[in-house]
């Protein structure tokens, strides 16, 4: 399951990237899709694996941290779009 939890993040993170370079409604619902079965796998292992919290929350944290900042970013250049 770390395995697929690890191909997910980074499958979400090469994309938010190709996404906010070529941004549209469509690439934006899939990294919503990808962040949400990044965090859906990350919360089955932590609840399975009893990890210390602290430091994968933290990794957590800098994971959507990022992704979030690409999507702003690939929402302002869609935004024009939709005028």
């Amino acid at each position: 399951m770390l395995l697929l939890h690890i191909l997910i993040a980074l499958t979400s993170i090469v994309f938010t990237g190709y996404m906010s370079f070529s941004p549209s409604l469509r690439k934006l619902h899939i990294v919503y899709g990808l962040v949400i079965a990044t965090l859906g796998s990350g919360l089955y292992l932590i609840l399975t694996t009893h990890t210390h919290m602290l430091s994968t929350c933290l990794e957590g944290l800098v994971y959507i941290g990022c992704v979030v900042v690409a999507i702003v970013f690939a929402k302002r250049r869609l935004a024009p779009a939709a005028e």
